[in-house]
């Protein structure tokens, strides 16, 4: 920490050290009218009535296109454009992996006590839609440049302590437009295990000193499997006093005692927002809390889940960039757009591939992780079904080396139905979500999946597993409903075949059903605006949370 918050029994009164009304705070400089937003085609929509703006500072390990790894770098990225035009001040504080050639100098310096170590970081200023991307820069971000998360847990826990500490002082020290945020209607939000100190950061080193009183905590679960986990005893390299250590230890009846960041995260935060509401339920589950479904349960209030949305700038089949060359082109959100332009990518991308060129067998697409999680196996071990239908099925991803040897073998066995494109290559997801008729998500678990989303809004049916964040965006079709794709209730390779079998047979003999199933969910509102405005409403909570 700097050592101006270290300074025991100092304090400094302003404006901001004294809790107003909730009606005073309605009425004060803050409450301003609420600023046109643009809906996903881009027009301005006005909000109505009085608005009170927040100064919300999102503190995470990754931020695309700089960094990215999965979905919690789309997050930082897009969550803050969209709190942007729904009028809020946005700084998104981030390490900075590598030299960026839009920044040039630092902004500022700051010394910080990390664990126990001095340490001297720079800043780095970078306006860009509207939000405010603060780079922290440190030899330890550049040393693991090429893979992020490169070390041991506590090697990871010193840069989010870092990170965290970075993020907090960021306010006070990077003049944003010619100022700096300050302390006013300040909310910090912390993402994952890997930023999930700041919480408790906050607290202890700042506001136990009279510092920050009323900004608060917001922490987000991208993946709750992943939580920062140690042997109790390394709480003491943490640096915190001793009545703040008691939040991170878990006794887990399976895997036996240990410090855990993200128990003490969830501790501390005021909200915990999962990134989708069926996640934030299972969080709450044995099965799905991953050892840390007590700590849920003890405060279910404080819990909710919000789905993620597109960034319609990338993700949108009317101006797509990898959909203008080879034979694919871009087709608009409607009938004859479905009927068209989807079918020409169809056809384009059976070329690409080698595959026959017919538009009468169906395409099925997998994008994603070769492994356990993603249900990669449930595809593999329905081979025999597959293969006795008449589709096609193509496979985009990376993992573990015994299913990419299985995923080879089917290939090779099928070679006039199977390609797989091994690795990842964002100009063929585009493709391959525009190209096919239907996109299979048969993931064990999903926190929010993105993949289905992106499919839905370019007219590709999903076919998902319902957990998890799938099962609040993907709607079964009975034959009568509105649905927008086919979900199965469990992970076996009979409960898929029997969803997927339904989707198939509805293209093939009921086709214009099937279209009418890809419209509805085309038509869907996806973007960030909603998800956005449902985050400024957790936001308003925390702040006028005691």
């Amino acid at each position: 920490m700097s050592s101006a918050a270290a300074a025991q029994g100092r304090m400094t009164l302003t404006r901001s050290s004294f809790v107003p009304s909730t009606k005073r705070v309605l009425r004060s400089r803050n409450a301003i009218k609420a600023p046109a937003r643009r809906t996903r085609s881009g027009v301005a929509v006005k909000a109505e009535g009085d608005f009170e703006r927040l100064n919300v500072v999102i503190v995470g390990a990754e931020c695309a296109p700089f960094s990215k790894t999965g979905g919690l770098g789309d997050v930082v990225q897009s969550l803050p454009k969209a709190l942007v035009r729904r009028g809020h001040r946005v700084m998104s504080v981030v390490p900075m992996y590598h030299h960026y050639d839009e920044c040039h100098t630092p902004c500022a310096r700051q010394k910080f006590n990390v664990m126990g170590t001095e340490v001297e970081v720079e800043y780095y200023h970078l306006s860009r839609d509207g939000v405010d991307i603060v780079f922290v820069n440190h030899p330890c971000f550049h040393e693991v440049g090429d893979q992020i998360y490169a070390g041991s847990t506590m090697d990871v826990t010193w840069r989010g302590a870092l990170m965290s500490q970075a993020g907090i002082e960021a306010v006070w020290h990077v003049h944003c437009g010619g100022f700096p945020f300050g302390d006013e209607n300040l909310i910090y939000v912390s993402n994952d295990w890997h930023t999930g100190l700041l919480p408790v950061y906050l607290k202890a080193f700042y506001q136990d000193h009279f510092k920050l009183g009323f900004a608060r905590a917001v922490h987000i679960v991208h993946n709750i499997a992943h939580q920062g986990r140690a042997h109790p005893d390394e709480v003491w390299r943490l640096g915190l006093p001793d009545q703040h250590t008691g939040a991170f230890y878990l006794d887990d009846p399976q895997e036996g005692p240990c410090m855990n960041i993200m128990k003490a995260a969830i501790n501390y935060a005021t909200k915990v927002i999962a990134v989708s509401p069926g996640y934030a339920w299972e969080l709450g589950t044995d099965e799905g809390g991953w050892g840390l479904a007590p700590t849920v349960r003890d405060d279910p209030a404080k819990v909710s889940g919000i789905v993620n949305g597109i960034d319609f700038h990338d993700w949108d089949p009317t101006h797509d960039r990898f959909l203008q060359s080879d034979g694919f082109q871009t087709y608009g959100l409607n009938l004859e757009g479905l009927w068209t332009g989807k079918q020409a990518c169809k056809a384009a991308l059976q070329r690409q591939l080698g595959l026959p060129e017919r538009h009468d067998a169906v395409m099925i697409g997998f994008i994603g992780r070769l492994d356990e999680q993603k249900g990669i196996d449930l595809v593999l071990d329905s081979e025999e079904f597959l293969m006795n239908q008449d589709i096609q099925l193509v496979f985009l991803g990376s993992g573990r080396q015994d299913l990419k040897d299985r995923l080879y073998d089917m290939e090779c066995r099928n070679r006039d139905k199977v390609r797989s494109w091994l690795g990842f290559s964002n100009e063929m997801a585009h493709r391959i979500t525009a190209g096919c008729d239907i996109l299979l998500m048969p993931s064990r678990f999903e926190p929010c999946g993105l993949n289905q989303l992106y499919a839905m809004h370019y007219g590709t049916v999903p076919v998902v597993h319902a957990v998890g964040g799938l099962r609040d965006t993907v709607r079964h079709f009975d034959g009568e409903n509105d649905g927008t794709g086919w979900t199965f209730e469990r992970a076996t390779p009979d409960k898929l075949q029997w969803a997927l079998g339904q989707a198939i047979y509805t293209y093939q003999s009921h086709r214009e059903s099937f279209m009418q199933v890809a419209l509805r969910a085309s038509h869907q509102d996806l973007g960030w605006d909603h998800a956005a405005y449902l985050y400024e409403q957790k936001f308003y909570e925390a702040k006028y949370s005691h």
